[in-house]
């Protein structure tokens, strides 16, 4: 079976990432004999520079057709006075929709070397391991009507927050499945309290925990309680499972745990293709970091783990997925850092090329 990759680097340091990200791939292909079709396009702001429109239809039914889609990041003040229809994001909100990408996995690890990175205790950190796991396709970001109005005197925005029970119980299988492979334990996070979407939610989540999982400890958090839990206390977690809009707030929560976004990869599944490998899209979690892009300090590892999922999740090569990761944990381990995980003291600061050598170094010696 032949291992197809459409990369898109998109905008800002997407690029710069995307490159040390190929240089793996070219390592793994000469050293391990594990090799891919990769095909590159265009993606947010650097596709509407070239077609005026954040992703061509073209691109689109590429997406469609291969085995991953890994993307580095979109957008940037240069697009900030675009219409709202043809910002870099809509191509990405495209792609997730079209795709039917509706479970966003998202890692919070934290390596033991950057414990002191994060913001919180050394003892409250280390050694996290959560998967928060949000619905992708639906909620607010997609519900009608949604829109800027005039009544009256006033302007009114409107978002609609929406889901069905078909939408609810699949990211929920696929938040239990993930438990069954780790710590058997799933926490559904919602506001079933003041909103009634919420109550479907939950309701739909505890029907397949009952009937499908019954091994799986299911419990429910209202999903401002869970962001304060994830500062408080969260290595009590293992997989959490939340909509689209929670999801997005709790997991950017998480990933400061871990010390910088630099470091969080995700991964973004959908239904499986005939050749029975989901529909995937792998990108970091940062974003386009136009502050930075250019001057070569940009952290590659969020991108490089993102492809480690990808080994992972789309092309089932999990021991060439821990030899990527171990070597990143290696590297760290030696004291790298680029200037986003300075804030521990003592290490050598490095650029992303750098990096990247390093990353490729350890796996050499694996």
């Amino acid at each position: 079976m032949s291992n197809s990759l459409l990369i898109l680097p998109g905008d800002g340091i997407g690029p710069e990432v995307m490159t040390e990200v190929k240089r793996v791939i070219d390592w793994l292909g000469a050293n391990k004999g594990v090799h891919f079709d990769v095909s590159e396009d265009l993606v947010g702001g650097a596709a509407y520079d070239a077609h005026g429109t954040p992703l061509h239809d073209d691109t689109m039914a590429k997406a469609q057709e291969v085995d991953a889609v890994l993307l580095g990041a979109v957008g940037g003040p240069k697009y900030d006075n675009l219409d709202f229809s043809v910002k870099p994001e809509r191509g990405l909100l495209r792609l997730r929709k079209e795709m039917d990408l509706f479970a966003n996995l998202r890692p919070a690890q934290c390596f033991d070397a950057l414990a002191e990175a994060s913001s919180l205790k050394h003892d409250v950190v280390a050694g996290l391991d959560i998967m928060i796991v949000r619905e992708l396709t639906s909620g607010v970001y997609f519900g009608e009507p949604r829109g800027i109005h005039t009544e009256g005197n006033e302007r009114v925005g409107i978002n609609t927050q929406r889901y069905t029970t078909s939408e609810i119980q699949r990211v929920a299988r696929s938040a239990f499945e993930l438990a069954k492979k780790r710590g058997g334990k799933v926490c559904s996070m919602e506001k079933a309290n003041v909103m009634e979407s919420g109550i479907l939610w939950r309701e739909e989540t505890q029907k397949i925990g009952d009937d499908e999982y019954p091994e799986v400890e299911l419990t429910h958090m209202y999903a401002d309680n869970g962001a304060m839990q994830l500062v408080r206390q969260p290595k009590q977690f293992d997989v959490i499972v939340t909509d689209n809009l929670f999801g997005d707030i709790l997991s950017d929560i998480a990933a400061m745990l871990t010390g910088s976004l630099g470091m969080l990869p995700s991964a973004s599944l959908g239904l499986p293709m005939a050749n029975g490998r989901p529909k995937a899209m792998y990108e970091p979690v940062h974003g386009s970091a136009p502050d930075i892009t250019g001057q070569g300090i940009a952290n590659p590892i969020a991108c490089i783990l993102s492809f480690a999922m990808a080994l992972r999740y789309s092309f089932d090569m999990g021991e060439t997925a821990d030899l990527v990761e171990n070597a990143v944990n290696a590297a760290l381990a030696d004291g790298l850092r680029t200037p986003d995980l300075m804030t521990v003291e003592g290490g050598t600061k490095v650029g992303t090329t750098q990096m990247t050598d390093a990353i490729l170094a350890k796996m050499s010696e694996a």
